[in-house]
């Protein structure tokens, strides 16, 4: 039996406000501390075992280039209690943004992250306007769910959001426990910068329909 965990409508709102106002929003204590901390251990334990080196794209698109991303990652597909308590928590979400802001959202995806010592992801948008990738396109908000509860400020591993082209970033975003950035896909180039540590994160996105 799924545990219920009671979701927060004012978290809609402060969301919605956020991403028509300047497209992002970073927030924290993003869900209930006891399905973080589920999320957590089940992050770790499986990151041994069953994570894979992290591509570009998904599957017939997906693409390994380890100069560009060196962490695995493992997709989220419901199996456990944790994933789908965490799926319906987003699920919840997209209902809300859709009523606010009249998006479309047709669906979510998401993965585990894992960064190891010195892994990291280069500059990258996560769709791209205009563009007929098919893999890519039709990604229209981005999440970053972020699982480390011992993260020291030395150890690395920051998401840095940028403003189009310019090179300093617009925000440097520490991966620290229960806290989420989210983000419109197609507007803010990012980055993770290398990490000095293990480092767990699920990354996320809402879809619209092609």
């Amino acid at each position: 039996m799924i545990e219920s965990f009671q979701f927060e409508e004012p978290l809609v709102d402060k969301v919605a406000d956020a991403l028509g106002q300047q497209g992002f929003i970073q927030l924290q204590q993003f869900l209930p501390d006891k399905l973080a901390q589920q999320l957590q251990i089940e992050a770790k334990d499986l990151a041994a075992i069953e994570f894979t080196a992290a591509g570009i794209g998904r599957n017939e698109n997906l693409q390994l280039n380890t100069q560009i991303r060196s962490d695995t990652s493992l997709w989220l597909n419901g199996e456990s209690t944790p994933q789908q308590a965490y799926l319906e928590w987003m699920e919840k979400l997209r209902v809300g943004l859709n009523r606010r802001l009249f998006m479309g959202l047709s669906e979510f995806e998401c993965h585990y992250s894992h960064y190891a010592k010195g892994d990291f992801y280069k500059r990258h948008l996560d769709a791209f306007k205009g563009s007929p990738h098919k893999n890519r396109s039709n990604r229209a908000v981005s999440t970053v769910f972020y699982l480390n509860s011992d993260w020291q400020q030395d150890d690395g591993g920051e998401l840095l959001l940028y403003a189009d082209n310019h090179l300093s970033p617009l925000l440097i975003v520490p991966p620290l426990f229960n806290s989420c950035m989210i983000f419109l896909s197609d507007t803010f180039p990012h980055e993770v910068l290398a990490s000095n540590c293990d480092r767990y994160s699920i990354a996320g996105w809402y879809r619209v329909n092609g």
